[in-house]
């Protein structure tokens, strides 16, 4: 009996990939991973059998992570990059390219925002605001526009922007950086309507208030801050690098190769509370 779906396969469910959440042997790059968030999903990537580029601009810290990651057995390249200068970017790419003939993933998680003073926005100066940019947006673009060229030969990529729930808040006396994060939503759904047809697909990952080595520094973050962002949470507890890895490793498997164009949040629940 014709039952119409002859000519529509997916109504059969015949994807292969429906299944299939493996990242063995992908060649992952992902910048700013040299610390905190970066660093973490190097090594969960790793450890899944992936090849984690730790692309940073402190080539000390790349190389450490990646010489760790390697004593465990696991496999990782060190690069040094400046994600705001264009030939630093391709040269990025261009060494990946060179040293394992393909990039699978791309994640955009180099960005400024420790190191940022907390002040009014009319107190920003233009040079802080420009740096911001250049680096949370500006470095976005140019590290897709490296390695687009790769994916669409191979007719598959993955590319993953890290926003921030400050985004959702509207944190005050962050301006340059909560403008910067609410840019790569925007960017990311435009990207995703660019390299969809070429099996590209991009999405967004909008953290929490998550605590890592470098937050530490942060002295807003004092311990009754975070209390009440665990309290807003609706699994109350502190959130931890680890906990975005196994969303980010989702994203860049065959099975969520119809995922494109969203942002995900993983806070714990905490913009649920609004």
């Amino acid at each position: 009996m014709d039952t119409g779906n002859e000519e529509r396969p997916w109504v059969s469910g015949s994807n292969p990939e429906a299944r299939d959440f493996n990242v063995k042997d992908r060649v992952v790059l992902i910048t700013g991973a040299g610390q905190g968030i970066g660093r973490e999903l190097a090594w969960q990537f790793a450890a899944a059998g992936a090849t984690a580029v730790i692309a940073d601009v402190n080539t000390t810290n790349a190389k450490a992570v990646a010489a760790e990651i390697e004593a465990e057995g696991c496999k990782a390249m060190p690069i040094s990059v400046d994600v705001s200068d264009e030939e630093s970017v391709a040269s990025m790419a261009s060494s990946a390219l060179a040293e394992f003939g393909r990039i699978d993933v791309l994640i955009n998680n180099a960005s400024l925002f420790s190191s940022l003073a907390k002040r009014p926005f009319e107190q920003i100066q233009l040079a802080e605001w420009r740096r911001v940019m250049d680096v949370n947006i500006t470095g976005v673009f140019l590290c897709a526009r490296a390695v687009t060229e790769a994916m669409k030969r191979q007719g598959f990529g993955r590319i993953i922007n890290i926003s921030s729930d400050s985004v959702h808040r509207g944190t005050k006396n962050y301006l340059h950086y909560v403008t910067s994060k609410s840019a790569l939503i925007g960017m990311s759904n435009s990207l995703a309507r660019e390299l969809g047809p070429h099996g590209i697909t991009v999405n967004c990952i909008r953290p929490g208030t998550v605590e890592t080595e470098v937050e530490e520094r942060i002295a807003s973050l004092t311990p009754e801050v975070r209390q009440r962002n665990i309290d807003l949470q609706c699994i109350p507890r502190t959130i931890v690098p680890s906990d975005l890895a196994g969303l980010a490793m989702f994203l860049c498997t065959p099975a969520a190769s119809f995922v494109t164009g969203q942002t995900i949040a993983c806070d714990g629940g905490y913009t649920h509370s609004f």
